[in-house]
């Protein structure tokens, strides 16, 4: 008899609505479904069941969570690179000007201050408010709080669905042995 075994890890995926099954836990019908890595092993659940401390366990993915903190220091980074080479070339544009006088050119250092100081009251603001930036393209949504995809389940849980699995391989070799002819015993030719 061959051994059912599957890893504890289950990662919660969704399904179209159209083919949404009932719940295994309260029988409503649900288009979430937690799945095995390998996908031996699959059931539908309620998103509501997954903030049960009884039910299972969320699995932080810390190195997912560094990656996209890192993607998005990068993108900040160049967009603050992009800005930096525009007053840069601004700059070089009023210095070929050079034909303002003294008073345009300290009003402009006044109005390039308050430009910083409003700058950085921005920044300050979006690090205060989240992760929200604008940008000159448009403005950027603040991105949402994923919630954990990958679970592991309690121990009596996951003994059950063990068994269940255990259960319908026992069902279906059954279900093939009954179906081979040479299963049953034959019928006695010789007379007795």
């Amino acid at each position: 008899m061959a051994t059912i075994s599957f890893p504890n890890l289950y990662t919660h995926r969704k399904v179209a609505e159209t083919k949404a099954k009932s719940c295994d836990i309260c029988y409503r019908l649900t288009s979430s479904v937690l799945i095995t890595p390998d996908n031996k092993d699959f059931f539908y659940i309620c998103p509501s069941h997954l903030k049960e401390p009884a039910l299972c366990t969320p699995k932080i993915d810390t190195e997912a969570i560094e990656a996209r903190k890192k993607k998005e220091l990068e993108e900040e980074i160049e967009r603050v690179k992009k800005e930096y080479e525009e007053k840069q070339k601004k700059r070089k544009e009023e210095k070929e000007k050079g034909k303002e006088s003294e008073k345009d050119k300290d009003k402009k250092d006044d109005e390039k201050n308050k430009d910083k100081d409003e700058k950085k009251d921005e920044k300050d603001q979006e690090k205060s408010k989240g992760s929200r930036s604008t940008s000159r393209e448009g403005t950027k949504s603040p991105p949402v709080e994923e919630e954990p995809r990958i679970f592991e389940l309690k121990p009596t849980f996951y003994q059950q669905r063990l068994l269940k699995k255990r259960q319908a391989e026992v069902a279906k070799r059954n279900r093939e042995r009954l179906r081979d002819p040479t299963f049953f015993p034959s019928v006695p030719k010789n007379l007795p």
